[in-house]
């Protein structure tokens, strides 16, 4: 037992937000990450890698202990500041969603390692809506309908409410939704 649990001991122990991370685009984000070891290292390696669904994963930048090395693609966007394996994105981009690789290399005696992966999905503000009446004179009482037309034109995951007075709305006899 006694040899299991130092084996396990030294193990390299990774954490990551356990949910999706959602980010505002134009915006800085924030991917922290903590790692913890117990054994005595002489080279500490951190990759972060990118990858879209249906494509290979990118490599974004690396660190051997305090050395940073960028692709140079990419050397503006992102930062690591060792020994800290936390990612900035800034500034975050609509194609920057999808999965960002997180890997630790523990050099000691032997070398240990760990990966995670953190799921990043990018929300777009969504713009002021506009409505529009048809027919754009508005109605008579109690004669014909008038549709009310309410678009946005970014964002997103939007969702639509309509209100009378305060109170939202439902559909009836006298009010239809599409």
């Amino acid at each position: 037992f006694f040899h299991f649990y130092a084996g396990i001991c030294s193990a390299l122990k990774l954490t990551v937000p356990s949910h999706t991370v959602h980010g505002i685009e134009g915006q800085p984000l924030h991917l922290t990450v903590d790692y913890n070891f117990n054994a005595t290292a002489s080279e500490i390696q951190i990759i972060w890698l990118f990858e879209k669904s249906q494509s290979n994963p990118k490599y974004l930048l690396g660190s051997v202990n305090q050395r940073v090395v960028p692709d140079l693609e990419y050397q503006h966007k992102f930062t690591l500041i060792p020994p800290n394996a936390s990612l900035r994105i800034n500034p975050l981009h609509i194609s920057d969603e999808g999965n960002y690789i997180v890997k630790v290399n523990v050099r000691g005696n032997r070398t240990i390692a760990a990966s995670q992966k953190i799921q990043v999905a990018v929300d777009v503000p969504v713009t002021k809506p506009t409505v529009h009446t048809e027919p754009s004179s508005g109605v008579v009482e109690y004669v014909g309908n008038i549709t009310l037309k309410c678009t946005v034109d970014r964002g997103t995951r939007v969702a639509y409410q309509w209100m009378k007075n305060g109170k939202c709305l439902h559909a009836g006899p006298n009010y239809t939704f599409s």
